[in-house]
């Protein structure tokens, strides 16, 4: 599987991304994922299903950029095939034509502040939080809780990765954000009482999917379908036992780069987010649209009712069928 890191520079013209045609494949071309993260110990899961992909005679590629929506613009555009985030508001706003069809990853998230600075949600009135990306379930979920607390932020600073994020609070340039659950464990390891996490309730929503290019679905369906089914298979070996991360990170010599610390947290992450529901087994269904829609929309990112949501919209639920029945 070939690795590729850019620092794209966002601009590119939306109008070109949407109307560009995209290229004709060859039988050989890898499937493009663009990624708008940095590596971390969440992408294993995904690139070792990418590998056992590869192992299976489809070619994959991932790239990272620097945002979420950098990445959309590339699928668009055609330079990548496959994408990472969930991207309701894009589709809604704009009616491209790409279409999520994994379910990767729900929410959970670790609102935290410095608790020297800030004692709950109401101190958050009038002052800076950060959060992944735009657009991002970490976004809509800080936007939702300033709709429940009725408090309003100065201002919503995007800082890309949450082992980065930590970082930040560890070295105090960061007061207000919000961390996975293996950085918020490392805070409270680091900071002890500094660090303290702000309540949430009632969040049950996607925060990653895969999506393509409805052209990239339809012409590379075999491709998608044998990609689909070693997703699966990875998210069920890893809901049953969460230590064969470790293995398989060895086994496909993947993300070799990471500190030895970062890289002891994987097996204690996936377990805790086994624990947790994090990664479900099932890849996705139409009733997970209804949710996205009802958290999104009170989070002030799209609109509509969720009981009246038109799943296709969003989601192409063919590949997922497809690789089930082929299992």
């Amino acid at each position: 599987m070939t690795i590729d890191r850019r620092n794209l520079i966002k601009g590119a013209a939306f109008a070109a991304a949407v109307t560009a045609v995209a290229p004709a494949w060859a039988q050989d071309d890898p499937l493009r994922v663009a990624m708008g993260d940095i590596a971390s110990v969440e992408s294993l899961n995904l690139l070792i299903a990418m590998e056992r992909a590869e192992e299976r005679g489809v070619p994959m590629e991932l790239t990272y950029f620097n945002s979420e929506d950098v990445a959309v613009q590339a699928v668009l555009s055609g330079e990548a095939d496959i994408g990472v985030g969930a991207p309701y508001a894009f589709i809604q706003n704009s009616d491209a034509p790409i279409r999520m069809f994994y379910r990767m990853s729900t929410l959970l998230f670790f609102p935290v502040v410095n608790s020297e600075v800030y004692s709950g949600w109401e101190d958050l009135d009038g002052q800076e939080v950060t959060v992944h990306s735009r657009g991002s379930g970490t976004e809509a979920l800080m936007r939702l809780m300033e709709k429940v607390h009725d408090i309003e932020y100065s201002n919503i600073s995007y800082v890309p990765g949450s082992e980065v994020r930590a970082g930040a609070m560890l070295q105090g340039t960061v007061n207000a954000s919000i961390v996975d659950a293996a950085n918020f464990r490392l805070l409270k390891e680091q900071g002890g009482e500094k660090f303290m996490r702000l309540p949430i309730e009632g969040v049950n929503a996607t925060d990653e999917a895969l999506y393509a290019n409805t052209q990239v679905l339809e012409e590379r369906a075999d491709d998608i379908q044998v990609f689909v089914e070693e997703l699966l298979r990875t998210w069920q070996d890893i809901d049953e036992d969460p230590s064969i991360v470790g293995e398989l990170r060895e086994q496909y010599g993947l993300l070799p780069d990471l500190p030895d610390e970062a890289a002891s947290e994987a097996v204690p992450y996936y377990t805790e987010a086994v624990e947790n529901g994090v990664y479900p087994t099932d890849g996705g269904e139409p009733a997970d649209a209804k949710d996205d829609i009802a958290f999104l929309s009170a989070a002030g990112q799209v609109e509509g009712d969720p009981e009246q949501v038109d799943a296709s919209r969003y989601w192409d639920f063919g590949p997922l069928e497809a690789a089930k029945s082929a299992n």
